[in-house]
């Protein structure tokens, strides 16, 4: 004669034809029989659990994997029956639209057993929660709000209150450029550089065209005394407003602050004679003038660096040595 157990892993085996069949409501008499006979089996829980979730009855589902973690844990069940009757938890918690409940059972699930398909379930779900959280936090009215109290409080001088506004501004509307130009301003008198310079860059990735972005990154890698990458910066505002004051008089003071090329004089011409580049400068007629005339009127270079072109070809000089400024 069948003992118990026996006679439950056998209705168990029905339950599960049925299950496989579609028949739910069979599936339940067999796996409740199988239950009743042999009541400390946490499969027999999830199982009939897998059916209410089939029927979706998501609550049904997810009180009876509660239970069947509470039995397998009474009776020492396999770590990974105990996983599995979580995230089945879970994924009820995630048909119901619950997120943060269905992440929750995940990562319970997660902490008994390390199923690597379920890591990027959860690391997935984990994500889209944070995207939505952001979405709904986006106002664009509040943001503003925020920028002009964080305008008023650089005004005064009171740099790190004004950072508080101008973070809470970017969260309220990441996607504006002017945000990370006024965090990026705020951020170069704080003298935190390297925050400052990614806030350019990011206000530049939003809004290619607004030539504040391009100012203040030069600006900053003044600061940085990086002196020929923030000139690169200026011509890339020039190519947009070829008339902007602050870009001419950002190239000028980086021409005036950048050191000079080491070594002698010869030294510079045998480099520079190396450097097509410079060769077809020097080699130009116009070029040879504007020269000629920097160096009887030095006052001349701010006329000439008026036009990027010719500012950009006595920056190459001024790099190379050949032509020095102060």
């Amino acid at each position: 004669m069948a003992t118990p157990a026996e006679q439950a892993a056998a209705e168990k085996t029905l339950g599960n034809d049925f299950y496989k069949a579609k028949n739910f409501a069979q599936a339940h008499e067999h796996y409740d029989k199988a239950i009743e006979l042999d009541p400390s089996n946490i499969t027999f829980y999830t199982n009939k659990a897998a059916c209410y979730f089939e029927e979706q009855k998501f609550d049904e589902c997810i009180e009876l994997c509660k239970k069947a973690v509470e039995i397998g844990r009474d009776n020492r069940a396999d770590y990974t029956l105990i996983a599995k009757a979580m995230a089945r938890a879970a994924n009820a918690y995630l048909k119901k639209g619950e997120k943060k409940e269905a992440l929750t059972w995940f990562q319970k699930s997660l902490s008994e057993h390390r199923d690597q398909d379920l890591v990027k379930k959860a690391k997935t779900l984990e994500n889209q929660i944070k995207d939505e959280e952001k979405r709904a936090y986006i106002n664009p009215e509040l943001a503003d709000e925020e920028k002009k109290k964080g305008n008023e409080l650089f005004k005064k001088g009171d740099y790190p209150s004004a950072m508080k506004h101008y973070n809470e501004a970017v969260k309220r509307d990441p996607d504006n450029a002017v945000l990370y130009s006024n965090r990026a301003a705020c951020l170069t008198k704080l003298m935190d550089f390297q925050r400052a310079l990614d806030d350019c860059d990011q206000c530049i990735r939003k809004d290619k065209t607004f030539i504040k972005g391009y100012i203040r990154k030069g600006a900053c890698l003044i600061a940085m005394r990086e002196y020929s990458r923030a000139q690169d910066v200026y011509h890339q505002a020039l190519s947009i407003d070829p008339s902007n004051a602050e870009a001419k008089q950002g190239i000028r003071q980086c021409l005036e602050n950048e050191p000079a090329s080491a070594g002698s004089s010869d030294g510079v011409r045998e480099r520079a004679m190396k450097d097509p580049e410079v060769m077809e400068i020097l080699q130009d007629p116009g070029m040879r003038l504007i020269l000629e005339q920097m160096s009887q009127d030095p006052g001349a270079i701010r006329e000439h660096l008026a036009n990027p072109e010719v500012a950009k070809k006595i920056m190459k000089l001024r790099s190379a040595g050949v032509v020095q400024m102060r």
